[in-house]
């Protein structure tokens, strides 16, 4: 039987148009602040300070660095800030604990009657460079 395998499964399901609702919250409250210093600043403040808001909103909503969103970059790299960076690993010796091994005469006299292990004469490897480096020349 052949079944269909579900792909592109880590998509964020669009919530409002071909938005997610991540950023369908930066734009919107992009959209807040710039309707408040409409009402509350002069023009010329408004346009500047809208602008910026825009553009940061923009950029945390449909901004990608390496296949990562920006908010996620950003998260990680302020994770990353607070964190301590070293680490200093110390044994910490346990009084009282202490561990035997058993051992049988008979594996003992088994493993001398083991047969050593083969060594090979020269390796493949070598001759087969060797005789690529030869005809090539």
């Amino acid at each position: 039987m052949r079944f269909n395998v579900p792909q592109f499964i880590e998509q964020e399901t669009k919530i409002v148009g071909p938005l997610t609702f991540r950023q369908f919250a930066f734009i919107g409250t992009a959209g807040v602040i710039g309707l408040i210093l409409y009402m509350s600043t002069p023009f010329p403040v408004f346009l500047g300070v809208s602008i910026i808001v825009g553009g940061a909103a923009a950029a945390l909503a449909f901004l990608k660095i390496g296949g990562v969103s920006l908010p996620s970059l950003l998260a990680n790299f302020l994770k990353f800030g607070a964190e301590p960076k070293i680490y200093i690993w110390e044994r910490k010796e346990q009084p009282g604990i202490k561990v035997y091994k058993r051992v049988s005469k008979k594996k003992e006299e088994e493993k001398e009657e083991e047969l050593p292990l083969k060594i090979a004469e020269k390796s493949r490897l070598k001759k087969l460079h060797t005789k690529i480096e030869t005809e090539t020349k």
